[in-house]
């Protein structure tokens, strides 16, 4: 059977819009008698459910910490995915495998047999731009690059493909769309943001939610998934654009400007909305009952479920990942607790026989959980392997899908620069291609890709996809033409360019390894630096295309280029950039650039008059982008600020007391961690212990003993993400002082936590067993031996850990990162 093309699409997709506007009168009677059956089928639920099953609706573990006998046995109401979670831990994983742990989980779920409620499990997943975590799914641009199309149809259709794909993996639930207004482009989660335009965010947020569950009604459909607009509200307001830092506006402002999006989802019947990690003037949204119930559930109705973000409950004044009663009563319905998801529920099961969460708060959230999985079809479509889509593999990474993106991507790039008219492209010309962003789709696809933070990927994980110096290639011989890739800084000697691309940009980041300190892009390859050196020596035109997730200040580099292009993050369809660069066999554009620019692009690094505030000298204002009519031209001689190298201070963990962002803690698994406190801590198996003694001061260092009744740790822990590749960079190590108590009577490893399957393990055994005892000794791991035994130091949350199981004590007195070692005290690795 024919697929209809992109263009009948739309037009059934209006069509079905407009039947659909004419007959909801017709059908309201309709549609008030299925919300009435909906709710008298939750009360038959809800009235046979004891609380242990109801709390375990609203708890949800990551499928690294889950397994098919946790659902059965604690009732669990959901699952996800986290970035970088994938069925059996391998980023490979076949559709097979996806559908297999979903068949697992859903079968547990429905188990009675055990006395459970028989309730469905659904199953959560961060496609944010496409089914984003699964091989050979196709890779939309993000959603910095979308709101350059100014296309609401098209960003439909991306959310249909990316539902279907989703589908075809038997999953339920989908994160997106992201809704923020990203205020201050110093925020590393500014490319999920559309805009700074709210009317925009609006559009696009209708139009996903719209896509991904399909009008009133649909959400049964196979080929349709629950959607979640996030994240509320206000997370690209925050001052100094801090991930998960705070918001200061009053209400009225927080409503008009980071509010939209929402009004809008809620009206395009989004089911799910997930609360935001940032604080609203200095109390943490996860904890605010005004915003989530008075104003979310009540002013705005929105009668879904409210979920929480990633141990974002554990954040609130009061509250520990294990337990929270003051967001359960905010108004959080589902909790993300993807590690800790034990004691949450057992504390919670807890603090509600207390009374310290009333029991009609519970009802609540477990009644929104049910609507949602009820109107979702959950109770009648089935295990996941036997839907209509499931292990359709012809549906990941299709032809029609990729064609969906491909048009996304050269509908989103914007022209800044022409001069010359140098573009396009055409035949007949030697064209040198280069940049380390040139033939390198895990660079052009940028974070949330594969993984969390989008690294580690090579092209050989992207089966389908295109680079941009692919696509180039490919439409330049076309025409006609001839094209060499430059290695680095170096291209064949026989090749004399006529022109040169150059490709280049942001390296893949996620969250808060992305915030920056100011806007200054300064490319850290150097292979890229001295590659446009020797083109400007050479007198050969640059036509510079920049991969980013925001406008940045490159005046520097806008200077150099004759043509500069933004291709953001387009994606796997890098023949888009192709389509709109290169002219046909005529020497007339193929496409035109229609991609406008979707926040204002900086003339400057930071703000002159108040750092704190975004920057307000703009270079091009928002809206701004050529097309080939435009003859104008940009100056060469923009003003720049200089790329200096950073001069790092020590970081300090600990020297005498933990430093912020630091905290320490013991622990024998994910079940049992202990916060520090007090003189003395031990965890109740007698494992491990840590005490306050005298070093060289009085209660300067801290003592820590193992017994040796089994493996457990010692660690400090950072409260938020932390780049260390600065520090990398200069070749700093990570330095502890310390005296030696009892020498190790076995295995002690050195670790740096670096997220889900992402660590970096030093063994330290035979240096402990080595220095004499009672005296103070000072080693370093330098950090690139850290990175060569796998750790990933531009997403470190744990930086030092201690763990053994055998009989061991040892007292710190001082650790910190820092460059200023004699070399004697730096442990070797090489």
């Amino acid at each position: 059977m024919n697929q209809p093309t992109f263009c009948q699409c739309q037009l059934l997709k209006k069509l079905s819009f407009v039947i659909f506007i004419v007959t909801s009168f017709l059908t309201s009677a309709s549609v008030s008698s299925g919300a009435e059956e909906i709710e008298r089928s939750i009360d038959e639920l809800m009235s046979s459910m004891t609380l242990e099953q109801k709390i375990g609706q609203m708890v949800q573990g990551n499928i690294t910490h889950v397994t098919a006998d946790d659902v059965a046995r604690y009732y669990l109401g959901s699952v996800l995915n986290g970035g970088g979670s994938w069925p059996n831990k391998r980023k490979d994983s076949s559709i097979y495998d996806w559908l297999d742990l979903a068949d697992e989980y859903y079968k547990a779920s429905i188990d009675t047999s055990a006395g459970g409620a028989g309730i469905p499990i659904i199953w959560g997943t961060d496609a944010v731009h496409g089914h984003n975590n699964v091989k050979g799914a196709t890779i939309f641009p993000h959603n910095v690059g979308l709101g350059a199309m100014r296309d609401s149809d098209l960003v439909e259709s991306i959310a249909e493909a990316t539902a279907r794909e989703v589908a075809v993996t038997g999953l339920d639930w989908v994160f997106a769309p992201t809704i923020a207004i990203a205020k201050d482009l110093r925020w590393g989660r500014a490319y999920e943001s559309y805009s700074d335009n709210p009317r925009l965010v609006g559009e696009y947020s209708s139009a996903m939610i719209r896509g991904l569950q399909g009008l009133p009604g649909a959400l049964k459909d196979p080929d349709r998934v629950i959607a979640t607009a996030k994240h509320f509200i206000g997370d690209g307001g925050t001052l100094k654009g801090v991930d998960q830092g705070d918001t200061q506006l009053n209400l009225a402002d927080l409503l008009e400007i980071h509010g939209a999006g929402y009004r809008s989802a809620i009206e395009a019947g989004t089911q799910t909305i997930m609360a935001s990690f940032n604080s609203w003037n200095g109390e943490k949204i996860h904890g605010n009952r005004q915003l989530l119930t008075e104003v979310l559930k009540q002013d705005m109705e929105f009668d879904g479920f409210i979920v929480g973000d990633w141990d974002g409950h554990g954040q609130v004044a009061g509250c520990t990942n294990a337990s929270c009663p003051k967001a359960i009563i905010a108004g959080i319905d589902m909790f993300m607790v993807p590690k800790q998801w034990k004691k949450f529920l057992s504390n919670t099961i807890r603090q509600v026989r207390a009374g310290e969460v009333p029991m009609p708060r519970i009802d609540d959230a477990v009644r929104r959980i049910l609507r949602v999985k009820i109107k979702a079809g959950l109770f009648s479509k089935g295990p996941p392997s036997e839907r209509l889509l499931a292990g359709n593999s012809s549906l990941l990474g299709s032809e029609d899908h990729r064609a969906i993106a491909r048009t996304a991507v050269r509908d989103s790039i914007v022209l800044l620069k022409n001069n010359g008219r140098i573009l396009p492209l055409r035949g007949k010309q030697n064209i040198l291609i280069g940049g380390d962003g040139s033939d390198n789709i895990a660079k052009q696809s940028g974070g949330w890709t594969l993984s969390w933070q989008g690294n580690k990927n090579s092209n050989e994980d992207f089966p389908g996809a295109t680079s941009i110096f692919q696509g180039l290639k490919q439409a330049i011989e076309e025409v006609g033409g001839f094209v060499a890739h430059a290695e680095g800084d170096s291209w064949q000697s026989d090749f004399t360019p006529d022109i040169a691309v150059v490709v280049f940009g942001e390296d893949p980041y996620a969250e808060g390894v992305g915030d920056r300190e100011d806007l200054l892009f300064c490319d850290q390859n150097s292979e890229n630096r001295r590659l446009v050196s020797q083109l400007r020596e050479q007198n050969i035109p640059i036509v510079s295309i920049m991969l980013t997730g925001r406008p940045l200040m490159v005046n520097s580099h806008i200077n150099r280029s004759d043509a500069f292009v933004v291709a953001w993050l387009p994606g796997s369809e890098g023949g888009g950039v192709a389509d709109v660069l290169v002219a046909d066999e005529t020497g007339k554009p193929r496409f035109d650039f229609t991609g406008k620019l979707p926040f204002p692009w900086p003339n400057t690094e930071k703000n002159s008059e108040n750092p704190d505030l975004p920057v307000s000298s703009i270079l091009f204002e928002r809206g701004f982008g050529r097309d080939y009519g435009d003859d104008s031209e940009v100056s060469r001689n923009l003003s720049t600020v200089a790329c200096e190298r950073k001069e790092l201070k020590p970081l300090i963990i600990f020297n005498g007391i933990t430093r912020n962002p630091f905290a320490a803690y013991i622990a024998e698994s994910v079940d049992n961690v202990l916060a520090i406190s007090g003189s003395e801590t031990t965890l109740s198996s007698g494992s491990v212990s840590v005490k306050i003694v005298d070093g060289e001061l009085q209660e300067d260092s801290r003592r820590v003993s193992w017994s040796g009744v089994g493996e457990s740790r010692f660690f400090w822990q950072a409260s938020s993400i932390l780049d260390w590749r600065d520090y990398l960079d200069q070749d700093a190590a990570l330095s502890v002082t310390f005296m030696i108590e009892k020498h190790p009577e076995g295995s002690v490893q050195q670790e740096i936590d670096c997220g889900i399957s992402c660590s970096g393990t030093f063994e330290m055994g035979p240096t402990f067993k080595a220095v004499p005892k009672g005296q103070w000794v000072r080693s370093a791991v330098p950090l690139r031996c850290l990175a060569k035994a796998g750790a990933d130091l531009s997403q470190i949350r744990a930086p030092f850990v201690l763990k053994t199981e055998k009989k061991f004590s040892i007292t710190i007195k001082d650790l910190r990162v820092t460059s200023d070692l004699p070399k004697n005290a730096l442990l070797q690795c090489d």
